[in-house]
């Protein structure tokens, strides 16, 4: 083996070791600082929020998975159970960044006030670039394609553009309620 040969192996060995120990970054704490800094009043103060993107329960088919480091496996959105053909909403007001087919699957991207940019995928939409829209309307229906199960939509989101959990971004929802199984005897 040469010296070339053995550097590179030892060079690649230890940007092998770096990432696999890399510590993840704590996204909770530290994305919620960021989305208060840019004057998002989101549910951690039980204000205002993004608005569920489907008609119906809210029903994560997949949730949001932090990869350990930029480059690392993880899930950097959520699916959201849905139907082929059925109707999405812009989650919040903002503008179409991109509308087009991406690989093999449509999309839709919107940029938001505070440095928030979501995704839809797949979506078919006849917006176009540079159009407004408000929270709550429809922007497109769901679509084939993409690594989302069949009939799901996957929503990505970037804050400065760094993935975030978009659960982060919803009003929270009504906790259950345990009642009593049995009636005493």
């Amino acid at each position: 083996m040469t010296s070339a040969t053995r550097l590179a192996t030892c060079l690649m060995t230890l940007l092998c070791v770096l990432l696999c120990t890399a510590t993840p970054r704590a996204a909770s704490a530290s994305t919620e600082s960021a989305l208060a800094s840019t004057g998002f009043s989101g549910t951690a103060r039980g204000e205002a929020s993004w608005i569920w993107p489907l008609a119906g329960p809210r029903i994560v088919a997949e949730p949001y998975r932090a990869p350990a480091h930029v480059y690392g496996s993880g899930h950097r959105g959520i699916d959201l159970d849905a139907q082929h053909g059925v109707a999405v909403s812009a989650p919040a007001a903002g503008v179409v960044a991109f509308r087009g087919t991406v690989v093999d699957r449509p999309l839709l991207t919107i940029e938001h006030a505070g440095g928030l940019v979501s995704t839809l995928e797949p979506v078919v939409s006849s917006l176009t670039p540079g159009e407004s829209v408000t929270a709550g309307q429809p922007v497109g229906v769901v679509g084939a394609g993409g690594h989302t199960p069949s009939g799901a939509v996957h929503l990505g989101v970037r804050l400065d553009g760094d993935y975030i959990n978009p659960m982060l971004l919803f009003g929270p929802v009504t906790r259950a309620v345990l009642l009593p199984c049995c009636a005493a005897q």
